[in-house]
């Protein structure tokens, strides 16, 4: 080990040692970022027939509103870099094609089925990035901390969708919409695309994991049986006697106003 020892001695040993590690750190890196980037390809991939093919059916339903190139109209905004989760939740849950845009385009059956819904979001994608349609992992409620979910969504999402995700009024005609319908992937989609009057929720903002935990506490909360009557946006079981009670108070106030209430005096001769 002498030779060891006289060379770590040396004025250089010490760049060389950093240089080395830093060369180490490099390769694991690339090693552990190729494979990721090979699990996120296979969960994306198009085929350039897909492409093809997306664009036909672009051109037959979409171009119109959004260009010939989705590069934008005055009537419909620009398609280049929104990505095919973008398409993915319009197209998916009907709200585009939009036969009369207004504040909130409301949810409606798609016209496209699931193949081509893929093959336009695969065209929309090639024009320029955008986010990718999440995994099912990525979605999947069972992995998901309902708990941390709600404490998020009361925080983030309760103010326009009401805490149980009824959905709500907003200023200047717009409204959010009920979640009752929306898929886990379409939960997801919304939050990192961000449609109409929505916020994006950036991964920075709100985390995957964190995302995945809204969606668990959503279907969650969705899937509690409903015991009849009035919900009135699923507050508790209370809300048939909370109904009451309004109605049986106001009833009261009435009353006890129309009893106090003093009779006009008659006139007298002399006055």
């Amino acid at each position: 080990m002498k030779w060891f020892t006289a060379w770590r001695r040396r004025p250089w040993a010490g760049y060389a040692v950093v240089l080395a590690a830093l060369a180490i750190i490099g390769v694991a890196y690339a090693g552990a970022s190729s494979s990721a980037d090979r699990a996120q390809a296979s969960d994306t991939s198009a085929s350039a027939q897909d492409v093809a093919k997306g664009k036909e059916l672009f051109n037959q339903t979409c171009s119109s509103c959004h260009g010939p190139n989705a590069e934008g109209t005055k009537i419909a905004p620009s398609l280049i870099g929104v990505g095919a989760a973008s398409v993915d939740f319009q197209v998916g849950t009907g709200r585009m094609p939009a036969s009369n845009p207004g504040a909130q385009i409301p949810r409606k059956k798609p016209i496209f089925n699931k193949e081509q819904i893929q093959q336009i979001a695969a065209y929309v994608a090639s024009l320029g990035g955008g986010p990718p349609v999440p995994s099912s992992d990525q979605v999947d409620p069972a992995h998901g901390d309902s708990a941390l979910g709600g404490e998020l969504f009361r925080a983030n999402c309760a103010q326009c969708h009401n805490f149980a995700g009824s959905g709500g009024a907003l200023t200047g005609g717009k409204y959010a919409p009920s979640l009752d319908k929306a898929t886990p992937t379409q939960i997801y989609e919304a939050m990192i695309t961000g449609p109409q009057a929505m916020p994006v929720f950036n991964d920075t903002t709100v985390t995957p994991a964190q995302k995945r935990a809204i969606i668990a506490y959503v279907t969650q909360t969705r899937d509690e049986p409903n015991p009849g009557g009035s919900g009135l946006g699923r507050i508790g079981p209370v809300a048939e006697g909370l109904v009451g009670w309004l109605v049986g108070i106001g009833f009261m106030v009435v009353a006890a106003m129309w009893l106090t209430a003093r009779k006009p005096k008659k006139k007298q001769p002399n006055d």
